[in-house]
């Protein structure tokens, strides 16, 4: 099996940790954040090829903190269970995306696919929640219009303690993407509610924000801002 390339480049730091891969069907980002000083890290989307993502894990030497996803769509969190039992580390997502998460034998039918074991989930995250991990630590931001509970992880600098040659990291699952923004033509889903989010939260955030979407290439606040046919002028 091949491996995947390890930290993610040009965070000017030697502490802070960041790999994106895509994983399952639809090529879903899964991202591990990791210390490198305590070993300790969370892992955002987990939603296939567990073994890879253990591969990884074990390559840096990491210990699972929590497993966090950004929303319940079946492409993000087909893998929960069974890194959850791998790792033992607490599974954590939005309360209004529980209802998805326990109908996977409908989303998977949806797409023609076996229905992934599901299990308990450990927390349920609220807007405003603060994760810690090591030196590192992530806001929760409730971001519904994709789905009820979607939510994002913002990784400011200064709350993180890394270097500042780091910028702030925000991951955005579903919400935002290079160039889009989320469907909301899903269950649960508001083109309302996900335009409120990204002119009441995201684009709250600095424009040197990187962002890591839930699918496709990397980008910036900034990039979005001016380019987004979605958000030009919002």
């Amino acid at each position: 099996m091949a491996i995947d390339p390890t930290p993610a480049p040009d965070t000017g730091n030697d502490r802070f940790l960041q790999i994106t891969i895509p994983v399952g069907m639809l090529q879903c980002n899964c991202s591990i954040i990791g210390d490198l000083a305590t070993r300790e890290a969370l892992v955002i989307d987990p939603g296939d090829e567990i073994n890879r993502i253990l591969e990884l894990l074990g390559r840096h030497k990491l210990t699972v903190k929590a497993i966090v996803s950004t929303h319940a769509h079946i492409d993000h969190v087909g893998g929960l269970y069974k890194l959850r039992q791998y790792t033992g580390a607490p599974v954590m997502m939005h309360r209004d995306d529980v209802p998805l998460y326990q109908g996977m034998d409908v989303q998977a039918a949806f797409l023609g696919v076996p229905t992934p074991e599901t299990g308990e989930i450990d927390q349920l995250l609220t807007d405003g929640d603060l994760l810690q991990w090591g030196s590192l630590a992530a806001h929760v931001m409730h971001t519904p219009g994709h789905s009820p509970g979607s939510i994002s992880l913002y990784v400011p600098t200064e709350t993180a303690k890394i270097n500042s040659a780091v910028p702030p990291q925000l991951y955005a699952g579903d919400t935002l993407f290079a160039g889009s923004i989320g469907r909301t033509d899903l269950w649960g889903g508001s083109m309302e509610k996900i335009m409120d989010s990204l002119r009441g939260k995201v684009l709250q955030l600095p424009d040197e924000t990187v962002v890591h979407p839930g699918h496709g290439l990397r980008t910036t606040i900034g990039e979005e801002r001016e380019s987004n046919p979605f958000l030009i002028g919002k």
